[in-house]
């Protein structure tokens, strides 16, 4: 392999692998169907791998594409914590905003954070903080939430943990 491949050949194999098909990457990537193809083909090409075949149901990855997931997750990561850098410079001087997914059982979501968002809200106006409410752990490190209020420990040594209280 003599060529630097480029993130968006990674990104879109993560989309590809998360949707199950090239429109399905291409819709939640906003580019086009062709240019998501055009991009596994090329990555595909540079790493000499065959990494999706076609199905009646999409595409369903490889062995190798099984393999390389892992190593584009780390990729991706790599690159949001890169912005969010960035962005922290910015807020420097023009305050904190944007979105900030919390997961929360829906009994917690319900009963326990309301005060503290409020409270939030009134600190921080350019934040939107958006609930999601499950019974089910969400996994933070494939987006599914940026903060998850649990009542168990993870079990994912890449997450920082740290008590805030306990409930009677």
């Amino acid at each position: 392999m003599k060529q630097n491949i480029p993130w968006e050949w990674y990104r879109t194999f993560l989309a590809v692998m998360r949707e199950g098909s090239l429109s399905g990457a291409a819709r939640v990537l906003a580019i086009t169907q062709p240019t998501a193809g055009r991009h596994v083909a090329a990555l595909e090409s540079a790493l000499g791998l065959v990494l999706f075949t076609r199905s009646q149901t999409g595409l369903q990855a490889t062995d190798a594409a099984l393999e390389l997931r892992g190593h584009a997750q780390a990729m991706e990561n790599t690159a949001m914590m890169i912005e969010r850098s960035a962005a922290s410079f910015s807020t420097r001087t023009s305050g904190l905003r944007g979105v900030v997914r919390v997961a929360a059982s829906e009994i917690i979501g319900t009963e326990v954070l309301p005060p503290a968002i409020a409270r939030i809200k009134d600190e921080y106006p350019h934040i939107t903080v958006e609930l999601v409410l499950s019974n089910r752990v969400q996994d933070l490190l494939n987006r599914e939430a940026d903060i998850a209020v649990r009542m168990t420990t993870p079990v994912q040594e890449q997450l920082i943990a740290r008590r805030i209280g306990s409930i009677e």
